[in-house]
């Protein structure tokens, strides 16, 4: 759950002036925080910290306060921490520079870097900021591949950030052609609001009646107009006023949206005195579809059943599409824009798509723009923004000279099309499109896309005055979220990752391929060099067969058995883990995961105890109630370093105690044999000592397959040097059984032998 506002809201008045009326504006003080989070090396998108914070309306100024501490007092050098902001959206980074997918559009976020050593922070100060959720990602440097054990310490840097803001609670607001009379100073500038209703195209601010309190200033007033507020991205629009009046005019402004005005004086120790008047024009609104709410539902209906319906052919197909055309071009000729209903549907998490309700093709005039409208909210920013045009010409065909040209923008659309006008609104900017009958297919991806409404214009262009026969053509567009662009591709899993209750997705890349969708194959791994990989780190489990061989014939059946089910799922885990297409699972990759760990340190317990040489009962009590205390272990902590390190170190002490106790009793060295120091003993605990190195410390992503291999093959050796001899008149399996299965009996049991047996070699 995201964290609240963790000191409230701290209502203070920091300022307050009066205008013309009397009026004050008051302004408020809330301050907001997140707890500090544990920073990784960036490698994907799911190494990045991210919080959201949101900045209400009439924000007049925001601060963010960004502090970082490092969690260890060890040296660990310097290290620069990488801060990413943006509204409306999470930041779409690109640290290591990779190749984005084809078609896929994104906008750059403000990065900060700050340098820690030991502790440090760093502030932003935004005037004016753009009301609604602002998102904060912070990551360390390019990770190196080093693979780090879990338990171990190791260099950490915890990253807290904090928003304090001040606000406006009683802002005045500009009505439509009514003047408004302000006072602004050099540190009381003028703030005010206005409302723009959908359908506006055109939005004038003006400023008249200046004047500086005295007549030789009068006329002469240096003013500062700002319409708009700070996205980092967009600035608002910004008009000098030197006269008596100026005025500032947005075409396509933002639609349904609350606008900041903000006046300020340029001049030192001068009031201004000003009226201020905004006029908004709705030139264009789209034919009125009654007041029957089921028209839409009906029309989707019809259309569902013309889909299903296989009894029409290829002339009625023809028909209803020329139909649906020429009720079309009428709907046209009685309004400036053609406004498509379009079906909202929630597929999953992260996964919409909307359809036009009268069915998948839309009809294009020459004449007017056809308007479709997206909503997104906020749930669906942590996706991908799919859009796909393609041209129907099955019952119209467009000459060399004629295109669909198609604007998708945020807040609003682009009313007015044509060859040379860009896609942009007022105050954001689009993504413009084209389609011919050369070019029949036209796409645009767009990373987390920001929460507002979208809107797509599609209008039919000519070079020539008229288009001719062809003044209406068939567009197919989809537009759908998904959670990663093109699912990753074949070299990378699309991972849900999130940050207290939001949710977002990004690219898991494998096999050395790197991109924001699995695209970049500047390191990608080659088809043999994966196939090595799994060769080595499944086959050099064989190393386990001389264990078992030596284990079966000094009859320690039970340690071979759990050495055959160590190299059994230690092999098939290796086969499914690989991350490139050689690979190979018979079972949840969960499962053999599990397994594999538990039977490698289960490998460990045993040997070690059964170097300890204590009667059967004790051993084999050791045996199980080890199992069950390491499956335990492994079920709330597998990968931590512990798991492996403290069942050795309970068995290593064990089996001390017991030696030290036979020495003292015997006084003499257990075991006394210097042959079984030299020869076994010295040469199992190095290569023991080794492969944990080696595990421990020296792999990395790059050398991973032959320094894991090469960790399997010293495992797999110390156990054969370390099992002891086969027991001789012991409480052991060799006690009272020959080769022949023959057992000696005397009386009514088997033949035992009290004597103490040294510790020989074989």
């Amino acid at each position: 759950m995201e964290v609240g506002l963790v000191l409230g809201l701290l209502f203070v008045a920091l300022t307050a002036w009066t205008s013309g009326d009397d009026d004050q504006v008051t302004f408020v003080s809330e301050l907001s925080s997140r707890p500090a989070q544990k920073l990784s090396k960036y490698s994907w998108y799911g190494n990045v910290r991210l919080q959201r914070f949101h900045i209400p309306e009439e924000t007049a100024i925001a601060r963010w306060l960004f502090s970082v501490t490092k969690g260890h007092s060890f040296h660990c050098g310097q290290h620069n921490v990488t801060i990413h902001i943006r509204w409306g959206a999470p930041p779409v980074i690109n640290p290591t520079g990779l190749v984005f997918p084809n078609a896929t559009l994104w906008s750059s976020c403000l990065s900060l870097t700050l340098p820690v050593t030991s502790q440090n922070s760093a502030t932003l100060n935004l005037s004016d900021p753009a009301p609604g959720d602002w998102y904060v990602a912070a990551h360390l440097p390019e990770d190196d591949g080093r693979i780090e054990q879990k338990g171990f310490p190791s260099c950490s840097y915890f990253f807290q950030p904090q928003l304090s803001i001040r606000r406006a609670v009683d802002t005045p607001v500009l009505q439509q052609g009514t003047f408004l009379q302000q006072n602004a100073a050099p540190d009381r500038p003028a703030r005010l609001k206005l409302y723009v209703p959908e359908f506006a195209s055109r939005l004038v601010v003006s400023v008249v009646d200046c004047s500086a309190g005295k007549p030789a200033a009068i006329g002469n007033c240096s003013l500062l107009l700002r319409i708009g507020s700070a996205s980092l991205q967009q600035g608002p629009v910004t008009v000098n006023c030197s006269g008596i009046s100026c005025s500032a005019t947005l075409s396509n402004p933002p639609w349904d949206a609350w606008l900041q005005v903000v006046v300020e004086v340029s001049q030192i120790n001068r009031t201004v005195t000003f009226s201020i008047a905004s006029n908004y024009t709705v030139g264009c609104r789209p034919k009125s579809v009654g007041l029957k709410p089921d028209d839409d539902l009906n029309k989707r209906r019809v259309n569902i059943r013309q889909s299903n319906s296989t009894s029409s052919g290829n002339s009625s197909a023809s028909t209803d599409s020329t139909t649906f055309g020429n009720q079309s071009a009428t709907l046209l000729g009685s309004a400036c824009v053609q406004s498509v209903p379009v079906l909202y549907e929630e597929v999953d998490v992260l996964s919409l798509r909307f359809t036009p309700v009268g069915g998948p093709n839309v009809s294009i005039s020459d004449t007017h723009p056809t308007l479709l409208t997206y909503p997104l909210h906020t749930q669906a920013t942590g996706g991908t923004l799919n859009l796909q045009l393609t041209l129907n010409t099955t019952n119209a065909t467009l000459g060399n000279s004629s295109r669909v040209v198609a604007c998708f923008s945020p807040w609003a659309p682009l009313l007015e099309l044509n060859h040379s006008q860009p896609c942009r609104t007022a105050l954001f900017g689009g993504y413009g499109l084209a389609v011919n009958a050369s070019l029949p297919k036209a796409v645009v991806r767009l990373p987390f896309p920001q929460s507002t409404t979208w809107y797509l214009t599609m209008q039919l262009v000519c070079n020539s005055s008229n288009c001719g026969n062809t003044s209406v053509v068939s567009v197919v567009p989809e537009v759908f979220i998904s959670a990663c662009v093109e699912e990753c591709g074949p070299y990378g899993d699309c991972r849900l990752l999130r940050s207290y209750s939001y949710l977002y997705a990004a690219c898991d890349c494998k096999a050395g391929w790197k991109g924001w969708g699995c695209t970049d194959a500047s390191t990608a791994q080659s088809y043999s060099r994966q196939l090595t990989s799994t060769l080595l780190l499944t086959l050099s489990n064989l190393s386990f067969l001389p264990a078992i061989v030596v284990a079966v014939k000094r009859f320690y059946i039970t340690e071979a058995s759990i050495y055959l089910f160590t190299m059994f799922f230690s092999t098939f885990y290796h086969a499914c883990d690989q991350p490139g297409v050689a690979v190979l699972c018979i079972m949840e990759y969960d499962t053999l995961q599990y397994c594999d760990f538990l039977g490698s340190i289960c490998s460990i317990w045993v040997t070690i105890l059964c170097m300890a040489r204590i009667i059967d009962a004790a051993k084999y009590t050791l045996f199980m109630l080890g199992a069950l205390l390491i499956a335990m272990s492994m079920q709330l902590d597998r990968k931590g370093l512990w798991n492996l390190l403290g069942p050795i170190f309970c068995a290593i002490l064990f089996m001390i105690i017991t030696w030290v106790y036979r020495g003292v009793r015997r006084r003499h060295c257990y075991p006394p044999s210097w042959q079984r120091w030299v020869f076994y003993l010295l040469p199992g605990a190095l290569c023991a000592l080794v492969g944990v190195c080696l595990y421990s410390f020296a792999e990395t992503e790059d050398n991973y397959y032959y320094t894991h291999s090469l960790w399997h093959i010293l495992v797999a050796s110390c156990v054969v040097f370390l099992l002891p001899p086969k027991e001789k008149d012991m409480l052991g399996w060799s006690r009272g059984w020959s080769w022949s299965w023959r057992p000696r009996v005397c009386g009514y049991t088997l033949c035992q032998s009290s004597k103490d047996e040294l510790y020989t070699v074989t």
